[in-house]
């Protein structure tokens, strides 16, 4: 692996900290599956997983699959070497934004508006957690 390539083997991820609404999130992580919240009666999606709608504040609330594809936003690496990683928001094709790392790519490479696709990386002891990697 290059120097320069994110690693979060080099580094261990800490157990998501799950809530009863969160379940169904992290649950899907585990097979491979990124669940996005959307509101039955305003029709907007929105992450972090939450009952009531940040929009409309309905609790007609469902979970659906994303597609797991979405763009750079924003990013920015910590680190050096093999002990760096990059934490983004990813803009989801499906509207919301969410905070993850980029990973098995090389920071130097990367772009606001990038391509990526969501991985999924085992944490220490809890469940998956979604990252994202050029698509």
């Amino acid at each position: 692996m290059s120097t320069t390539t994110t690693n979060t083997a080099a580094r261990r991820i800490p157990a998501p900290r799950t809530l009863p609404e969160s379940l169904p999130f992290w649950e899907a992580a585990d097979q491979g599956r990124l669940l996005v919240k959307f509101c039955l009666d305003c029709g907007e999606a929105h992450h972090y997983p939450r009952d009531v709608c940040p929009h409309c504040q309905s609790l007609r609330t469902e979970w659906r699959e994303a597609s797991g594809h979405g763009t750079v936003y924003s990013y920015s690496t910590m680190g050096r070497a093999e002990a760096a990683y990059t934490l983004a928001f990813i803009r989801l094709d499906e509207g919301v934004t969410m905070m993850s790392n980029l990973v098995g790519c090389d920071p130097r490479e990367l772009a606001i508006g990038q391509r990526v696709r969501v991985v999924f990386r085992a944490s220490d002891g809890g469940h998956a957690v979604p990252m994202f990697t050029p698509a």
